[in-house]
């Protein structure tokens, strides 16, 4: 049972600070501000559902793509630490306000879901993640703790007009950031496990 809840934390704070929470809130406040209390709840339920449809698909679903296609998973670990780390990089300096076009419309699929959820460098480390299980109950394990993550972002979206009231813009700016050099310690334990494995380097 403790190898079963230290795996499950284990994942799902790796997941938490992989789907970057208070990015998407961020850009979420950024790209809803003609919406009422009501439509904000609604709209951030409707992302929630997306991103736990879009996640599970990549987490279960990785060893089959890589075997299709012939890509062994370390050179996918290489490939998808380096996207990761390019949009930590993007969180830390880059500029998280939407243009004017995407704010209007259905949004909650793309692009609060996807790309602004689950971009390019989280699914492949979703990918990857879910190719390194090796027993069935990692599996199941690993997708109860994806929904928790999921989850907790969702809650973060709901309560987003009063954590931006609490918070401030400005604060929830400083966590993106914070949340950014996670991902980019992340991104490169991704990369650097799959060039070690690569170059059959021991531990």
């Amino acid at each position: 049972m403790e190898a079963y809840s230290d795996f499950f934390f284990t994942v799902w704070i790796r997941f938490f600070f992989l789907l970057t929470p208070f990015f998407v809130l961020s850009t979420f406040l950024a790209m809803t501000p003609e919406l009422t209390a009501g439509e904000r709840r609604a709209t951030a339920l409707r992302v929630t559902l997306a991103v736990l449809v879009a996640c599970f698909v990549l987490y279960s679903f990785g060893n089959t793509l890589f075997s299709l296609f012939g890509i062994t998973l370390d050179s996918f670990r290489i490939g998808a630490g380096s996207l990761l780390f390019l949009s930590a990089v993007h969180m830390v300096h880059g500029d998280d306000s939407a243009p004017p076009s995407e704010k209007r419309g259905a949004i909650s699929v793309v692009p609060l879901a996807i790309p602004v959820t689950v971009g390019p460098g989280t699914t492949g480390a979703l990918l990857v993640m879910g190719a390194e299980v090796q027993h069935n109950w990692q599996v199941f394990v690993g997708l109860a703790a994806l929904a928790m993550a999921v989850l907790c972002v969702g809650i973060l979206l709901v309560c987003a007009s009063f954590i931006e009231h609490i918070v401030g813009k400005k604060g929830i700016t400083i966590l993106s950031k914070l949340t950014g050099l996670f991902v980019a310690a992340l991104a490169a334990q991704i990369v650097f496990t799959g060039v070690r494995n690569f170059l059959k380097i021991g531990a």
